[in-house]
């Protein structure tokens, strides 16, 4: 048996306001609770919240844990216009590669708690 897919990602944020911002410009309309931001991205919730200790160390996607989070796209032309989505709003990016196993296309950044992320070309 295995799961049909992935409810939800929840990522810890050092500053909510700050990466409501930032993830609203990629990833459009969010829903905004008390305690914590949310947007559905297909069947999938994503949300950022506040860490649950206070203090908390800095993100090292080198850690054990999260390395990063890909968002996908169906088709170049959408890799393309997020491209420029992540200039238009002065997100350092990689601007398109190709993955290390030569067929896909992606595009990786950091948010601003230095978390990876990546738009990432599903053909």
């Amino acid at each position: 048996m295995e799961p049909d897919f992935v409810d939800h990602i929840i990522l810890s944020v050092k500053d909510l306001k700050k990466s409501t911002e930032f993830y609203s410009k990629l990833l459009g309309k969010a829903t905004i609770q008390k305690y914590d931001v949310s947007w559905k991205i297909g069947k999938t919730k994503f949300f950022i919240t506040y860490p649950y200790k206070k203090n908390p160390k800095k993100f090292d996607k080198h850690n054990l844990g999260l390395n990063h989070i890909a968002f996908g796209v169906n088709k170049l032309q959408k890799l393309k216009e997020m491209q420029k989505v992540l200039d238009k709003n002065n997100i350092k990016n990689s601007g398109i590669k190709i993955d290390k196993y030569g067929k896909k296309e992606f595009i990786w950044f950091d948010d601003p708690d230095k978390i990876r992320l990546e738009f990432y070309l599903r053909k």
